[in-house]
């Protein structure tokens, strides 16, 4: 993890604002607490991909960090309805082992970066910075350093 490099708004200096959503509340947790470490605030969780993309419109995060594997809308096709109506939207998936596969239509969707659980603290700060500096995201780089392909 970048030492000293809070995680802040280019174009405001304010803290980066995340939504985490995952159908289990012990990851978005987890993955808020590292968020948190890391900088920036969690602005708000949701469980499934249909309350994702209420919470997108809603909130109006910085990032997204979503899992893949979801109830009621899975995390790509809410990834693919959050991007159709914010082209600027900035998401992560988050997936776990079994679900790899879907790197490249996630990709082809407009995901900015794909990571695998367990999440690394230090690459999941890479990847939130990369974004910050508004850098085309190495998505494939990602995802071979989560060691998922």
């Amino acid at each position: 993890m970048r030492e000293n490099e809070s995680a802040l708004r280019n174009r405001d200096g304010q803290p980066v604002r995340y939504l985490v959503v995952d159908d289990s509340v012990f990851a978005r947790k987890n993955l808020g607490r590292m968020l948190q470490m890391i900088g920036g605030e969690v602005a708000g969780e949701a469980g499934h991909g249909l309350e994702a993309i209420q919470q997108y419109d809603r909130l109006r995060p910085d990032i997204v960090f979503m899992d893949v594997t979801m109830p009621e809308m899975e995390g790509i096709e809410a990834a693919e309805r959050i991007i159709r109506h914010h082209p600027e939207a900035q998401i992560v998936m988050v997936a776990s082992v079994g679900d790899h596969e879907n790197v490249s239509e996630a990709l082809r969707k407009g995901v900015r970066h794909f990571l695998q659980k367990p999440t690394n603290p230090e690459l999941l700060s890479e990847v939130i910075h990369h974004l910050l500096r508004g850098e085309e995201a190495p998505a494939r780089a990602t995802v071979e350093k989560a060691g998922a392909l």
